[in-house]
């Protein structure tokens, strides 16, 4: 019985044309580059849905205040329409750092993919404004002109506004409790800013946490400095 090829040989055959290793490529790639539009259709949705849900609500609130003179029969409103709203602001921060950590990933599978197509014409290289190895430097280069976060780009960025605005909303939820307790003006502030204070730490640390750990899982092939060994006709 004929000895049948191991499927990692099968795959490496070395009559496979230029031609051809480009095509895959690019398949691949054009793959990536469809994913990764529809990862931020989705971010911008799911913000847009946010704000516009956000938007209702203060206007639902409006209305009923002026109705209820800002009594209690507002406040149970507010506690009833509010919590609703911050469970979907948290919903969407959790899926913009989502969104953010898989639009990284998609990044260094195209920066691969440029990688082997430099390998086949290392000619090309200087035309090239994107990264082509697989590392975060090279990675951040691919995402825009300004490679380092500075904080311009952390505070414009959707998430931190989604995180900055879950934070208010945890702060004025925690003045009306404190409110329906002791209607005292030092009370509901001090309740509303240390609330707000918290959350923004809570909301700040978790994600940063799950950040560094997806980096660390991100395990470049082609770093720079790197050579590939591509097999050629």
């Amino acid at each position: 019985m004929p000895d049948v090829p191991a499927e990692s040989e099968s795959l490496s055959r070395p009559d496979v044309s230029d031609a051809v290793r480009v095509q895959i490529l690019a398949t691949e790639h054009w793959s990536l580059l469809a994913t990764r539009s529809m990862t931020w259709s989705e971010l911008f949705t799911r913000a847009n849905m946010f704000v516009t849900i956000l938007s209702a609500s203060i206007v639902a609130l409006a209305l009923v205040a002026q109705a209820t003179d800002f009594g209690d029969t507002f406040r149970l409103f507010a506690l009833l329409v509010l919590p609703v709203t911050l469970v979907l602001g948290i919903g969407t921060y959790i899926r913009l750092g989502d969104a953010m950590a898989e639009d990284v990933w998609l990044v260094m599978g195209m920066n691969r993919l440029r990688h082997g197509y430099l390998d086949l014409a290392p000619d090309l290289a200087p035309y090239f404004m994107t990264g082509h190895h697989d590392d975060i430097a090279s990675i951040m280069q691919t995402r825009g002109p300004r490679p380092h976060m500075g904080p311009s780009r952390i505070l414009s960025a959707t998430p931190t506004i989604v995180a900055i605005t879950n934070s208010v909303l945890v702060g004025v939820i925690g003045a009306l409790l404190a409110g329906m307790m002791n209607d005292h003006p030092a009370l509901t502030t001090t309740a509303a800013i240390t609330m707000t204070i918290a959350a923004a730490v809570v909301i700040v640390i978790v994600p940063v946490r799950e950040m560094r750990r997806f980096g660390e899982s991100l395990v470049p092939r082609f770093p720079e400095g790197s050579v590939t060994t591509m097999a050629r006709d």
